[in-house]
């Protein structure tokens, strides 16, 4: 679908679920900057497809952060939205992430614990012992030059997690323009959500959609995507 110069690729679809891959520097939900958004985006074009009156309900059951693209699953009713937000809080949808990093990172896997606190003002998030732990194992699957390719298992959720956890180890993500102070204006953070498994709400089946990051820098150093 396209929505203006906004191209969403719509992943999966039936009556409950909705998978798309979210466009990068795009917000999932609106705020005060008035934005378009993901959210308003998705439920405009099923209105306008299957000639809906009213509202249309669109459940939103996690997020991306605005710079980051990827792999993300909407709910098209209500009890689908429960059984999805049902998963997550028990850790039944697995995410996982592709990020590039700054740095050679010696272990070739390892697991990152934190405690992790968000400065609402600043919209920053910091390592605080009072903060809430924040726990993600990482792959590295290659290294080219100054940069690391890893898979990242997102086992907590937290707001920035895997770019704060990454820069304080002084591994931080390529073009992140909150917390990797050598990147420039106008490099885009390398983050990408690859995978998405979870069980369908309804039909309990196991369900895994994958996508694949962009074929610009730095993903082109480690991926030879046509996209």
């Amino acid at each position: 679908m396209e929505d203006g110069k906004v191209m969403i690729n719509i992943i999966y679809e039936d009556n409950h679920l909705l998978v798309v891959e979210k466009p990068v520097n795009i917000l999932v939900q609106s705020d005060n900057t008035r934005d378009k958004d993901l959210l308003t985006i998705l439920k405009e074009d099923i209105k306008k497809r299957y000639q809906k009156p009213g509202n249309v309900y669109l459940g939103l059951v996690h997020r991306l952060d605005r710079p980051v693209g990827g792999v993300m699953v909407f709910a098209k009713t209500s009890k689908a939205a429960a059984r999805l937000s049902e998963q997550i809080r028990k850790h039944q949808m697995q995410k996982g992430y592709y990020a590039v990093v700054e740095g050679i990172i010696d272990k070739e896997e390892g697991c990152l614990v934190d405690y992790l606190k968000k400065d609402e003002k600043l919209n920053k998030v910091f390592v605080d012992s009072e903060g809430k732990e924040a726990i993600l194992n990482y792959k590295v699957l290659n290294r080219q030059g100054k940069y690391s390719l890893v898979e990242i298992d997102l086992k907590t959720g937290r707001s920035h997690q895997i770019r704060v956890q990454f820069a304080s180890r002084n591994h931080p993500l390529y073009g992140d323009q909150k917390y990797n102070q050598h990147s420039k204006i106008g490099e885009q953070i390398a983050l990408y959500s690859y995978k998405l498994s979870f069980y369908h709400p309804i039909t309990k089946e196991k369900l895994l959609f994958l996508g694949e990051p962009s074929n610009r820098f730095p993903w082109s150093l480690f991926f030879n995507s046509k996209r």
